[in-house]
Formats: C-alpha cells, sequence, structure tokens
C-alpha cells in the first residue's frame, strides 16, 4: 500500500478563503495523497494560491486551469481523465471547503483496499450526519437520496454525495465522454453508472459539516437538474448495454 498512488482531485470556483488550507490537511494526513485543483479561473484569484503551494510541493500538487466555469461534471471528468493518464490506482473527490473530513480519505481507501470499486463518503448511511445546515436543506438532501433510489433502484442512502474513492478499473470502464449531467446530479450519474457496469458499491460514515468560508456553489437550477436528469436517465438506461470488458 505504501507504493499505491493516490489522487484526490478537488474543483475550485472563488475558494481562496479554504484552498491553502484544505491542501495542507490533505498533505499532512499519515499516508500519501497528491492532490489535482482544476479551477474555472476563479477571479478571486485561487489559482494563483495553488501556484504557490506547488513551488513547496512540486511532486505532490498539481492544477489544470479552465478558461471559466463550466461545471461540476465537467471539471471531475477532466480530472478522471489526467488521473487514468498519468496512472493513479485510487482517485478521490472531495470539496474545497471541508465538508468533507480530510482524515476519511484515508477510510474511503479503505474500503476500496478491503474490496470496493468505489467507497462513498456517506452521510445517510447510519442517520443523518450533517452538521450546520438549516432543517430544510437536510430534508431537500435527504429526500433527493430517497427518490433516486426510488427511480434507479440502487440500494445506496446517499445518492448525491460528493467525497468519493474510485479504483481506477472504474473509470477506465466508464465512457467518461457519455456521462450527460453536468452539475450536481452528475454525482448520481456517475453512481448509477458503476452500479449498472456490475462493481461494488460500499457507503462509509462520514460527519458532513456545511463550509464556515466561502459561498455554496448551490442553486435552484441545480436542483431541477436533478430532479428531471435522474428520470430521463434512467430511461435512457433501459437502451443501453452496461459491459465490462
Amino acid at each position: 500500500m505504501e507504493n499505491t498512488r493516490n489522487l484526490v482531485i478537488i474543483p475550485t470556483y472563488n475558494e481562496k478563503e479554504n484552498i491553502e488550507a484544505i491542501i495542507n490537511a490533505v498533505l499532512e494526513l499519515p499516508r500519501r495523497f497528491e492532490l489535482l485543483i482544476i479551477d474555472d479561473n476563479s477571479p478571486d484569484g485561487t489559482a494563483l494560491i495553488v501556484k504557490g503551494l506547488m513551488e513547496k510541493h512540486p511532486e505532490q500538487l498539481h492544477i489544470l486551469e479552465r478558461e471559466g466555469k463550466l461545471g461540476l461534471g465537467t471539471a471531475y471528468i477532466t480530472g478522471f481523465k489526467w488521473a487514468v493518464e498519468h496512472g493513479y490506482e485510487y482517485i478521490f473527490e472531495m470539496d474545497a471547503d471541508f465538508s468533507h473530513p480530510p482524515k476519511d480519505l484515508i477510510s474511503l481507501q479503505d474500503a476500496c483496499l478491503k474490496g470496493a470499486d468505489l467507497a462513498i463518503g456517506s452521510r445517510y448511511i447510519s442517520g443523518v450526519n450533517v452538521v450546520n445546515w438549516p432543517m430544510g436543506r437536510v430534508l431537500m438532501s435527504y429526500f433527493a437520496s430517497v427518490y433516486v433510489r426510488f427511480v434507479t433502484g440502487m440500494k445506496i442512502m446517499d445518492t448525491t454525495a460528493g467525497f468519493k474513492c474510485y479504483t481506477r478499473k472504474v473509470l477506465e470502464t466508464i465512457d467518461l465522454d457519455n456521462i450527460k449531467l453536468k452539475g450536481y446530479s452528475f454525482q448520481i450519474e456517475m453512481k448509477f453508472t458503476t452500479w449498472k457496469l456490475g462493481f461494488k458499491i460500499v457507503e462509509v460514515p462520514i460527519i458532513f459539516t456545511d463550509r464556515t468560508q466561502g459561498t455554496s456553489k448551490m442553486s435552484g437550477g441545480i436542483f431541477n437538474e436533478a430532479v428531471w436528469g435522474v428520470i430521463k436517465m434512467k430511461i435512457a438506461s433501459w437502451f443501453k448495454t452496461y459491459k465490462r470488458d
């Protein structure tokens, strides 16, 4: 395990309040992780902060800069392709705002080392483990997962979770260019595709804490995409063949 190559992908847009602290928190973990920051031309100078830190950590910290705010899903797909091309074995998704506890990267990888193909940092696998969210948002998130389970048939409790560890073989198998949903519902489509391909998915309990610095990117448009996008995704799956080489 000492020789495994682990990459944490963090998309950013205006995260100058959080980015240095989250990078340091990951690099200080007792297991070696590299980071790939994918910045969508943040006007607040997030990328400049990352580049400054890269001088201290040239082998562990990387950045891809994009021309504008192109969406969460396309950021992760860009990162996944980069990770596969560069030979990483465990590829993680994580937010920049500390809502995902950095120490739990180790728990997610341990689940994959024990046989999972995809490990999900789950808010709902052991009750409702969310801190600092208003009750309305907790209920919206929880029942969104209920809705997704009903429509798709997946047995995953936290279907919208964005804290995950993929093994390399999952990302090599999925046709990333064919993932249609681009916002937060991208998270649902990736889990659904992984599940339809027959990979083993394990949920690992985490405590999710809402950001204290910076601004949330959640919007009503994102929610609407999830509602209708899931139905379209399910219907489209009836006409697809999911095969693993």
